[in-house]
């Protein structure tokens, strides 16, 4: 078996962050919004209004890695096997 391409292992790193990072996004957005709601006391509304800017960042994030991911896969793929002979 040959050994995996640095480059196929930074590709499975990142992407093995994807939920983490997506999830993360979501609690600190929300949090911040909780926190601003008990100070400026507008509960629950910029609670809700974290929520979503943190689910917008998730995704933007997904959307970034997967793109790197594709592009970083493309251009891997140059229609050579990898075999010596």
């Amino acid at each position: 078996m040959a050994p995996t391409p640095p480059t196929t292992l930074q590709l499975i790193g990142q992407l093995s962050t994807i939920g983490m990072s997506f999830v993360f996004a979501l609690v600190i957005g929300f949090g911040a919004g909780y926190w601003l709601d008990g100070v400026l006391g507008t509960r629950p509304w910029l609670a809700f209004a974290g929520f979503f800017l943190g689910f917008a960042a998730g995704v933007l994030n997904v959307y970034r890695v997967m793109q790197l991911a594709n592009a970083k896969g493309s251009r891997g793929s140059n229609g050579s096997t990898g075999s010596n002979g």
